[in-house]
Formats: structure tokens, C-alpha cells, sequence
């Protein structure tokens, strides 16, 4: 029987530390996901943010590892956040009962592109006439 794994990275930044997690969650490993989330408590973060993104299964074990970590963050008075959650576990933790006990932040929406604009946005906002800015259209002066 192969056993899948949990890739675990953390990084830490101002009021939080970050644990990204990539693979599956169950008897095997987590363990190892318990060890991640001690060492990272031991920091003193506000929040210790689990990125599930990666995340392709989950078990039981997996779910109540989960609670002892929520638990384990609050008696370090921390908050463990799960981030960036699929709609498997979305699914998983509201049919078990337990996502209302945890702080679940949602992803950001896709960023706009810089500030550049490509010739389709300067058509539709109109930025590209010279009396938008302004300026008069030379096209529309009169001949001096």
C-alpha cells in the first residue's frame, strides 16, 4: 500500500505564521503536521494560518488533528486560520459539523493587472481620447 505525503513549508512574517501544506491529511501524517504547528506556536504568532490550498484528502484523523490544533493555538493564545480551503474540504468540515468552529479565511479575489492597460481597457474606460485628460482633440481644433 503507497502512502501519499504531506509537503509542509512555513513561513513566518509579522503577526503570523504561515504552514503550507500540500498533499493529504490522515494517520500518517498528521503527526508531522501536529510537530509544524507546535514549532510555529512556540514563535508567539497572533495567527497561525494553515494554506490548504494544496490539500487533496482529508480523514477523520486528519479532522481531529485539526481541532487539537485549533485548540493548541488558543491555549498559546493564537488563532489557527484555515486559508484557502477547496470545496472538498469546504464540504468535508460543514457535513461533519465542525467548520463553525474554526476561523476560515477565504481567498483574495485575482488582483487587477498593473497599471498598464492593454488597448481593449483603454477603449472601454475612454482614457484614450485627449479630452478625457484635458486636452483638446488636435483633430477636432480649428486650422490656425
Amino acid at each position: 500500500m503507497v502512502h501519499q505525503k504531506l509537503d509542509i513549508s512555513v513561513y513566518r512574517e509579522a503577526n503570523e505564521t504561515i504552514v503550507v501544506l500540500t498533499g493529504e491529511i490522515d494517520l500518517h501524517t498528521a503527526p508531522r503536521l501536529s510537530a509544524a504547528v507546535d514549532a510555529a506556536l512556540v514563535e508567539d504568532p497572533v495567527r497561525v494560518v494553515l494554506d490548504m490550498r494544496g490539500v487533496t484528502f482529508c480523514d477523520s484523523r486528519g479532522l481531529g488533528t485539526l481541532v487539537i490544533l485549533a485548540r493548541a493555538a488558543a491555549r498559546s493564545r493564537a488563532v489557527l486560520v484555515l486559508a484557502n480551503l477547496g470545496d472538498f474540504l469546504k464540504r468535508l468540515l460543514a457535513v461533519s459539523g465542525i467548520g463553525e468552529h474554526f476561523v476560515i479565511r477565504e481567498p483574495d479575489p485575482e488582483p487587477a493587472d498593473g497599471p498598464t492597460l492593454g488597448l481593449s481597457d483603454v477603449e472601454e474606460t475612454g482614457t484614450d481620447s485627449g479630452q478625457t485628460l484635458g486636452r483638446p482633440d488636435p483633430a477636432q481644433e480649428p486650422p490656425r
